[in-house]
């Protein structure tokens, strides 16, 4: 009979998944940014907490862009085709991404859409924008390919999201403060918002909006608009 004792000194081989999947995923988001800007066509990667207003800042945006940006929407949820109709009936050209039940996309995905969105806008776009899941973990870990990535915090969220949640903010080119017509109600230190923001990323550039009054809008119209030329030129 073999009384020998288990060896459980020695050394096990251990595969580090995320990081092996997100640098497969980065190579892949690379060579998707390098066609799309072959295409001119810029993807700007949206991303928020759920509630924040996304698709409601869509909608006050389309006013601007109308004219100056032929674009279209992808809009990304674990189910529902919600967002999705609400685009379309306004006159964008929009398609749903469901993920069965993942919390972000990645680029494959997001190049899946892409074929689905040009085969239901029938012609180029300048912009295309992934509306990701309300999530501010995971979209942020995850590069989609997209020239362009936004966040929107809402007032009634709380200034601290950016401390608690500091990736989406490091990797975030703007971000949107929604609802400001709520700011009377809610206890929202702007500059508290701006200081963690910026201790993450100096760079990043904020604005102040309501989606619901418009206030603000037409400005950060002008931000995304002059982005998406720049990158097309």
């Amino acid at each position: 009979m073999n009384t020998k004792s288990p060896d459980y000194t020695d050394p096990v081989k251990i595969i580090e998944l995320k990081e092996s999947i997100l640098e497969d995923n980065n190579k892949d988001a690379q060579d998707l940014r390098d066609q799309l800007k072959a295409h001119k066509t810029c993807l700007l990667n949206l991303m928020s907490g759920p509630g924040s207003g996304k698709t409601t800042t869509l909608l006050a945006l389309a006013k601007y862009f109308k004219g100056r940006l032929d674009w279209g929407v992808m809009e990304a949820d674990i189910d529902s085709d919600v967002d999705a109709r609400t685009i379309l009936a306004a006159g964008i050209p929009s398609v749903q991404l469901h993920t069965g039940g993942m919390c972000h996309l990645d680029a494959d995905m997001t190049r899946q859409g892409l074929r689905a969105l040009s085969e239901v806008a029938d012609r180029p776009l300048d912009l295309v924008v992934l509306e990701n899941i309300g999530n501010l973990v995971c979209p942020a870990e995850f590069d989609t390919g997209a020239a362009i990535k936004m966040t929107i915090l809402s007032v009634p969220e709380g200034d601290d999201k950016p401390a608690k949640y500091p990736l989406m903010y490091e990797e975030c080119d703007i971000m949107a403060v929604n609802k400001i017509d709520a700011l009377p109600v809610f206890d929202f230190d702007k500059e508290k918002a701006e200081r963690y923001a910026r201790l993450r990323n100096p760079d990043i550039k904020i604005f102040y909006i309501s989606a619901k009054t418009g206030e603000g809008v037409k400005e950060l119209a002008e931000e995304i608009i002059a982005r998406v030329q720049a990158h097309n030129a």
